[in-house]
């Protein structure tokens, strides 16, 4: 199986580029080349950079993925331009998605009214109904540690745009907060 990671030099695509690689898949990322993480041998670099998906999409086709794994959505415009770029190209795309797009995320937030939601959350569990999490000053913060991150960043169009194109299948992915060697923000 040939696999895109797209932010496959990043905090968990650094550690998932060589776990897929043990699994016997041939794996390829699309980096901007500027990653200070050493690419594992056999590992195949698309230069291009995740706001402008379209300028790599020939070196895309070339890679001639199975599946494309993006860990770096940040917004529904971008999540539609993935499936327009792939759409051809791929057979799945799957996307990384996080709990914010939980309504106790935006409880927490305070943009949503109402009792806390019943722990744990799953799959079912309700979405927020006001997009736009979190305020523009905290994402211009966020932009200086996370370049791929776009002022209209929300996982919850991210997740429409994936799983709602008409002939290319979408999986998403809702993670939990993720620690660990690498992090950015150093949470604990």
């Amino acid at each position: 199986m040939r696999i895109l990671l797209i932010g496959g030099t990043g905090f968990v695509g650094s550690f998932l580029a060589p776990e897929l690689q043990r699994r016997g898949a041939e794996v390829a990322t699309l980096t901007r080349g500027r990653s200070p993480i050493a690419h594992a041998d056999g590992l195949t670099r698309i230069i291009g950079d995740r706001k402008r998906l379209r300028d790599a999409r020939s070196s895309i086709r070339a890679f001639a993925p199975d599946v494309v794994v993006d860990l770096v959505l940040s917004s529904g415009t971008q999540a539609r331009e993935l499936m327009s770029v792939l759409h051809g190209i791929t057979s799945r795309v799957v996307a990384i998605s996080s709990m914010d797009v939980y309504r106790a995320c935006g409880i927490l937030h305070g943009l949503e009214e109402g009792p806390p939601e019943p722990v744990p959350l799953t799959e079912d569990s309700p979405l927020r109904t006001k997009l736009a999490t979190y305020p523009p000053a905290q994402i211009a913060a966020l932009q200086q540690v996370f370049g791929w991150l776009d002022d209209e960043y929300d996982k919850i169009p991210v997740e429409q745009a994936v799983l709602g194109h008409p002939s290319l299948p979408g999986t998403v992915l809702r993670l939990p907060m993720i620690y660990g060697p690498g992090d950015p923000l150093h949470r604990l």
